[in-house]
């Protein structure tokens, strides 16, 4: 064993230190700063390169964290970049926004044992930034181009992992992108204090620099069928995300400033990005000087609060039905939108919205948690009698995304989805009931982690590239 590492007994954890809060409640750059060498070197060493790495069992894409910790605390941090990029296409991205108190680094060894985690997603960062900084990440290069193309829906970043895997292996690559930019909710969903959009546009751009072809503002059943894709390339993989919003059924839903989050969040990234935004620059989707109220407990919800904060809200409360310890988002978001001064009302549930034309106030339940239900979690029970108003200007709700029809809007009734709208998928080949065309990500699994949707992008890419290698052969064979 290396004698710099297994440090933990004499150094103590340390992450980047936050930016002042009174500082980063101004602006929308990333909260934490950057880790510098010598630290990055430390905390790696604090690693105990344990026998079984728990830390790499609990990482979607079984990142072969040790090793490359071990590396860093050497100061080989080249090496560390390479090994970290084999099995992650976007660890720089992974770095920032993978709840790592839930998978990594809350089943650290060292964390159980009670000397604090390892610092992992930090410690990523840093790798992978330094990696860009010195000119080590590289586009593509092909020695030799194969005459099949893979026409991939959704530029999200299960399609982007997909499509650089099967790029890797010389296929023509053809990524099709409802939107103006690509990155799916990684460049217009989450806020620039957690992912600055420049991190995803470098990343796609070396996608571009390495062959892979993006068609943006294209719509699958307007501009072009799906069965007509599919007559245009070899296999086709959907990979769309998830964007429908779930919705919550209450009296005056049909209120002014009631507003989905993606609607939200989409208008600060695109304002952030330098673009025109209409209904922002008037006001209605800027929550400038209004008592903001945000429904829901997750992530996404979390992203909505400290929005809020920096676009000068007045006040910002979020409503979520469980108490603390039972909320679904990353326990570090909450801590960071506290200090920041959200205002969080455990165990409340809206009744009813409130107002004349637009939103004034909400009637609000308290709940209490009673037996689990079927998921193990204690069920939201409503107290009677127990409502108390909220006061709100803009309430944005936040319950989460479900799949859209996709049958419908690719104009192809054949494309078999479950109950819940994601796509049906052979669980061995990932491939649909249409042959030839594959599904990945969140619409086959629901809304999820990026880190899933890039694991998922990844084992896509061998299926397809079995099919495509069986098609060849059966091709041969007939000529």
């Amino acid at each position: 064993m290396s004698e710099k590492m297994l440090k933990f007994v004499d150094i103590g954890q340390q992450t980047p230190p936050k930016r002042e809060v009174e500082n980063r409640k101004k602006d929308f750059g990333e909260i934490y700063k950057e880790f510098i060498n010598e630290k990055a070197t430390e905390q790696s060493s604090r690693c105990s390169q344990c026998g079984v790495p728990f830390c790499q069992v609990h990482c979607p894409l079984s990142n072969n964290i040790p090793d490359w910790l071990k590396l860093t605390a050497e100061g080989r941090l080249k090496e560390a970049y390479e090994l970290s990029q084999s099995t992650n296409n976007m660890p720089e991205v992974c770095g920032r926004i993978c709840p790592q108190d839930r998978l990594c680094e809350g089943n650290c060894v060292i964390e159980q044992s009670g000397h604090g985690t390892v610092t992992i997603g930090s410690i990523e960062k840093f790798i992978t930034d330094t990696a860009w900084e010195n000119g080590w990440v590289k586009p593509i290069e092909l020695k030799n181009e194969k005459n099949q193309s893979v026409g991939i829906i959704g530029a999200g970043p299960a399609g982007l992992a997909a499509a650089e895997e099967l790029r890797k292996q010389g296929y023509k690559i053809t990524i099709y992108d409802r939107y103006d930019r690509a990155g799916g909710l990684l460049i217009y969903g989450i806020p620039n204090f957690k992912l600055e959009k420049f991190v995803v546009e470098r990343r796609t751009k070396l996608l571009e620099e390495g062959g892979i072809e993006f068609i943006q503002n294209f719509e699958v059943g307007k501009d072009a069928s799906l069965d007509q894709l599919r007559k245009k390339h070899d296999a086709i993989l959907i990979a769309t995300g998830v964007y429908k919003a779930r919705e919550i059924d209450l009296p005056g839903n049909d209120l002014n400033n009631i507003f989905p989050a993606m609607d939200f969040l989409t208008a600060s990234n695109k304002k952030g990005l330098g673009d025109k935004v209409e209904l922002f620059d008037r006001g209605t989707l800027n929550a400038e000087g209004k008592d903001v109220v945000v429904i829901g407990g997750g992530d996404t919800a979390m992203d909505c609060v400290r929005t809020s904060i920096r676009q000068k809200a007045k006040s910002v409360k979020c409503l979520y039905r469980r108490d603390k310890e039972n909320m679904p988002g990353s326990a570090r978001e909450v801590a960071n939108a506290e200090e920041e001064g959200v205002d969080f009302v455990w165990l409340s549930s809206p009744k009813e919205f409130k107002g004349t034309n637009k939103i004034e106030k909400l009637i609000v339940n308290k709940i209490k948690l009673g037996e689990p239900d079927e998921s193990g979690r204690r069920k939201p029970e409503i107290q009677n009698g127990s409502d108390f108003e909220v006061k709100a200007d803009m309430v944005i709700k936040a319950l989460g995304f479900d799949p859209e029809d996709l049958p419908t809007l690719f104009d192809c009734n054949d494309l078999q989805v479950s109950k819940w709208g994601t796509v049906k998928i052979d669980f061995d080949t990932m491939e649909t009931n249409l042959k030839g065309v594959f599904a990945a990500g969140d619409i086959v699994r629901g809304a999820s982690l990026v880190v899933w949707a890039i694991k998922d992008g990844r084992d896509v890419a061998k299926s397809i590239k079995d099919y495509l290698e069986n098609k060849n052969l059966k091709q041969q064979k007939v000529a």
